[in-house]
Order: structure tokens, then C-alpha cells, then sequence
């Protein structure tokens, strides 16, 4: 009798076996210490492929910055070469980026049909989970299609919360960056976590009472797929480009928020920070700017969920100048940040991020916050750099839970002092 293999497990396995491998390519941490060696990182850049984890491209490094990049195989010795001869001092993060890539997994992929709340799911799983959660529980959550993206699959928006007449509203998206797996895990988490709880937490029950949750789980599912399926190191949406080869668009540059002007934004569709060919010319940020704009009356806070660094950034981004409400946002900050860092120790740092981190147009926390959304904030979630966007699924639950004090403590602000 032939034995029968799962078509499930068939496709999976096939998936693996035809995505990107990365074997032997290795994830440098470098300090770069004067302008000497900050000009020879960013001519390394020009000559080899370097990925950049952090910061997201090679015109951001400054003197003193923590730069992380990934190398593939065949150009890591002569990359390591080229940093001695130039008496840069390097740390290997990680030796073997497939080994990682699997090691997140804790060892075994998760080949079930089963959605888990401590797994990476792929987008069908996701996609299910928000048919599901809304049936279970009709009173608290409904789903809602926003937008299709650019290869047509379905924007899920999830809204959370007591029907009870006008409410203030919190968005909240995660996924942005394909990439940062640990985002869309969160947004899942705490869907979960506020419906569970609802009845049982009274600081829940009472946000759910009084406020409205819009939950965008992946906001680029497209490139989320590609990172299962593909590249799990992809970060772009997957919009095809006019007049080139290279695909996608980094949709965390193409909202109109000094779109294309500021900070070291790309206009080569090639680049991992190519900001498209006009603002909200991607299909998934028009859909993301559209129901905002439509809703603004009643959202107060935009919050948009990222990894990784440990930071907790408002605006701006695109200018040094501080926002009208920067003190009451920096103090909104570390209050969240102190309820994050109450559970596990975990230590976050806060700040606008032109001046925390670098310069960048076109994002949508600014975006958010010229549109009158006076409550925006960027959460970079763990770790620091360890294992970047490999966080491995040990660590989801411990990330989610810190994170859940930290959004309850903005959503509480939000309750109490927002108009």
C-alpha cells in the first residue's frame, strides 16, 4: 500500500525547496568610528551587495551608528577582506543566515492547518483566522476588506471593539515591511488578547467599551507571501515597474508626507527604499490613506507596528523640527514604554525619529499625523539586533505581552485626554 503525503505538507516542502537560500551568508555589525570609515562603508555599498538590516540603506550611516547588513556567500570573505585592509572592526551577528532563517522555527515549521498565537502563520492562515475571530466573536469583532492589493489578494481589517454609537478609534497596522514577521504576529496577539479578555480584564472591558480598535494584521500581504514562499529577506510590496526588471515599491515611502524630498529616499526602482513613482501610487497605501481619510472624524491614534531596534519613534521623519505636541507625545512615550519594560525588563528608547534614528519622507506615521492624528507612534519591537527579523517563535509570546502594556497604555492616554 503506497503511503499518502498531505497535499499540504507536498506544497510546503516545495516552497521551501524552490525560495532563496541563503547558506553560508552572514549578518556583519559594524561601528563605524570617524567620516573615513562612514565613507568607506557607503563605498562598500557601491561595489558589493549589502543588505542593510540596520539602518534600511547605506546613506543613513553616520559616525557611531550600530550598522547591520547581511552578505551573501560568495561575497562575505571578500567583504570581511576589505573592512581589515580598512581597519574597520567587525562582530559576525550570524554565521549562517539559512541555518537561522530555519533555527526560527524553533526547529520544526509549523506544516499544521492549525493557526497558533505563538507560531509565524503564512497569509492563508492569517487570512482564515480573521473569517474566524470575527464568527467567535460577533458582539466585539467584525472584518472589513479595505483594498485588494497589487496582485488582487484582499486587505482583512479587523474592527475591535463595543458597538455602542460614536467612539473614538485607534488604527493600528502591522506588516508593512514584509520582512519583520514578529509585526503581523503582534497585531494577531493582541486581536486575540482584547477579545479574550474582554469581561475579564477591567482595564480591557473598559477600553473595549469606550474605544474602537481598526487592526490591519498584514498591511503588505503581497511581499509577506514572498517572504514565505521566495525571499525571506524580501521587504518591498510586489508592484512591477515601469521600464525595469526590479519589483516593488517600499510602501513606508510612498505616502504623501514631503513624499520623495527628505532624508536619503530612492528613486531607483531597485533600491529596498525605492518611494514609487508618485505618493500613494501603491494600491495597498491608497487603500490604508483612503479609509483613514474616510474615518478621520474618530480616529485619535495611529499606531503602526515595525522591527527591529526596540524604539518607540513619533514624528517627524521627515524634519528635525519638533511636532506642536512634542512634549505631550514624548511623555505619552515613556509612560508606554515604562509599562513596557515593567514585565521582562525590556528596555525601549523613545523619541522623534528624524533625530532618534535618521531622516526618512513619505512614512506613514507622518502622513497619519498631518492628516490630524495628533497620537502617531512607530514601534520598532525586539530585539536588538541578536537576531533582527529572525526573531525565533520562543520569543513571540514574550514580545506580544510587553508590547500589549505598552499600546494599552497609549490606548488608556488616548481614552482620557484626546479630542
Amino acid at each position: 500500500m503506497k503511503s499518502m503525503v498531505p497535499l499540504g505538507l507536498i506544497v510546503a516542502t516545495f516552497a521551501l525547496t524552490s525560495s532563496r537560500c541563503f547558506d553560508s551568508a552572514k549578518v556583519f555589525r559594524v561601528k563605524p568610528q570617524n567620516e573615513k570609515q562612514v565613507n568607506f562603508l557607503k563605498y562598500l555599498a557601491s561595489i558589493k551587495q549589502l543588505d542593510f538590516w540596520h539602518p534600511d540603506s547605506a546613506p543613513h550611516i553616520v559616525t557611531q551608528m550600530q550598522v547591520d547588513f547581511h552578505v551573501s556567500a560568495h561575497q562575505s570573505r571578500s567583504v570581511q577582506t576589505l573592512m581589515e585592509q580598512n581597519e574597520i572592526q567587525y562582530e559576525i551577528l550570524l554565521h549562517n543566515l539559512q541555518e537561522e532563517i530555519e533555527k526560527q522555527f524553533d526547529g520544526k515549521r509549523n506544516f499544521t492547518g492549525r493557526h497558533s498565537y505563538t507560531k509565524y502563520n503564512d497569509w492563508d492562515k492569517i487570512a482564515a483566522w480573521t473569517a474566524r475571530i470575527a464568527k467567535i466573536y460577533p458582539k466585539l469583532v467584525s472584518r472589513i476588506q479595505i483594498g485588494n492589493t497589487f496582485e488582487k489578494r484582499p486587505m482583512y481589517l479587523l474592527k475591535v471593539g463595543k458597538e455602542s454609537g460614536r467612539k473614538k478609534a485607534i488604527f493600528m497596522d502591522c506588516g508593512i515591511h514584509a520582512r519583520e514577521w514578529i509585526s503581523p504576529a503582534f497585531c494577531q496577539w493582541f486581536v486575540k488578547q482584547a477579545a479574550r479578555t474582554y469581561g475579564k480584564d477591567r482595564i480591557m472591558t473598559h477600553l473595549l467599551d469606550s474605544l474602537n480598535f481598526y487592526v490591519l494584521p498584514v498591511f503588505n500581504v503581497d511581499g509577506y507571501v514572498w517572504s514565505w514562499t521566495q525571499d525571506r529577506m524580501w521587504r518591498k510590496n510586489r508592484s512591477k515597474n515601469s521600464s525595469t526588471n526590479c519589483i516593488g515599491t517600499d510602501l513606508n515611502r510612498n505616502f504623501a508626507a514631503a513624499w520623495g524630498t527628505t532624508g536619503f529616499i530612492s528613486d531607483d526602482p531597485c533600491d529596498e527604499t525605492y518611494y514609487g513613482p508618485a505618493p500613494e501610487s501603491e494600491d495597498e497605501t491608497k487603500a490604508v490613506a483612503t479609509f483613514i481619510r474616510n474615518h478621520l472624524s474618530s480616529i485619535k491614534a495611529y499606531l503602526t507596528i515595525h522591527a527591529y531596534s526596540q524604539m518607540l519613534l513619533f514624528p517627524y521623519g521627515y524634519t528635525f523640527h519638533k511636532a506642536p505636541n512634542h512634549n505631550e507625545l514624548a511623555e505619552v512615550a515613556k509612560a508606554a514604554v515604562e509599562a513596557l519594560s515593567s514585565l521582562y525588563g525590556t528596555k525601549y528608547e523613545y523619541g522623534a525619529s528624524a533625530t532618534l534614528i535618521y531622516p526618512t519622507s513619505g512614512s506613514s506615521v507622518d502622513w497619519a499625523y498631518d492628516e490630524g492624528i495628533k497620537y502617531s507612534f512607530v514601534f520598532e519591537l525586539r530585539d536588538k539586533g541578536r537576531y533582527g527579523f529572525l526573531l525565533p517563535e520562543s520569543k513571540i509570546k514574550s514580545t506580544c505581552k510587553e508590547t500589549m502594556l505598552a499600546v494599552k497604555s497609549i490606548a488608556n492616554y488616548i481614552l482620557n485626554y484626546a479630542s
